[in-house]
């Protein structure tokens, strides 16, 4: 599986059978993520997203130690010093964030070692997160003296409610993988050595699904999340329309009358 290297190589990109992954590749730095990594991630979206023979995607950290332990705190002085700074940082990560944000097939966080502050911001913006039982988790704002932005705290409420996340970024203190399932704040939690094959299998199965169903399960996922006023309520009926309209609908039909897996092409 060739990977295509951006950001210098901090950020790596590879496809096979459907399945696209990302790695963050700077395990010296437990993969903190510097303004050039979010600017290779945002390249590598466009990509695959472009790409139709990519269903799914494993975001991954390089290493055996995190997954992405968050910014790159060497970058604070001179991108992120002052509120000012912040606002220069946050228009040159920009283009990362909006297609991380925007990206519309199904994303999956493999997680081992740490997932601390911006990587467990990333990890909460991917659909499905999968953790090894070393895998340690939280949000040390508090302890840096900062602040999280609405959109990352809105994830956060969402996934554990507002009274686990008070406890979260109020302490800043970290929390062992049982924990993070417990509150919900990841989907399951395996051995280390059963980690990438948990993670293959569950990536497999969702690309050998229709791909225009699991796209407008995911828009429809997130317009559910929204107040009931902003909720795209048109764009929902659209994708359930050109899915019943599609020719998967008709081979998912077709195979189910001949009890045999139906063969997608997201058409």
């Amino acid at each position: 599986m060739a990977q295509t290297e951006f950001a210098n190589g901090k950020m790596l990109a590879s496809a096979l059978g459907g399945i696209g992954t990302i790695t963050f590749n700077q395990p010296e730095k437990r993969n903190a993520m510097s303004v050039e990594m979010w600017q290779g991630l945002g390249h590598i979206l466009e990509a695959f997203a472009e790409d139709p023979t990519i269903r799914v995607v494993v975001l991954t950290g390089a290493g055996d130690k995190a997954f992405v332990s968050g910014a790159d705190i060497s970058q604070f002085e001179q991108q992120r010093g002052d509120a000012e700074a912040r606002l220069q940082y946050e228009r040159k990560t920009a283009f990362g964030h909006k297609l991380f944000k925007a990206f519309e097939k199904p994303m999956i966080a493999r997680i081992q070692g740490f997932c601390i502050g911006g990587g467990l911001a990333i990890a909460m913006t991917a659909d499905l997160r999968i953790a090894s039982e070393d895998s340690q988790f939280g949000i040390p704002a508090a302890k840096l003296g900062i602040s999280y932005g609405y959109e990352a705290v809105r994830k956060l409420v969402s996934l554990v409610g507002p009274a686990e996340a008070r406890m979260l970024l109020y302490t800043g203190d970290r929390i062992p993988a049982s924990e993070a399932l417990r509150l919900g704040l990841i989907n399951r939690v395996v051995p280390v050595a059963e980690l990438d094959a948990t993670v293959a299998k569950l990536a497999q199965t969702i690309a050998t699904n229709a791909p225009l169903s699991v796209v407008s399960m995911k828009m429809t996922i997130t317009e559910a999340t929204k107040d009931t006023a902003d909720a795209q309520r048109d764009k929902i009926l659209e994708s359930i329309a050109t899915c019943f309209n599609s020719a998967d609908y008709k081979e998912g039909r077709t195979a189910f009358m001949q009890k045999r897996q139906p063969v997608f092409t997201g058409i």
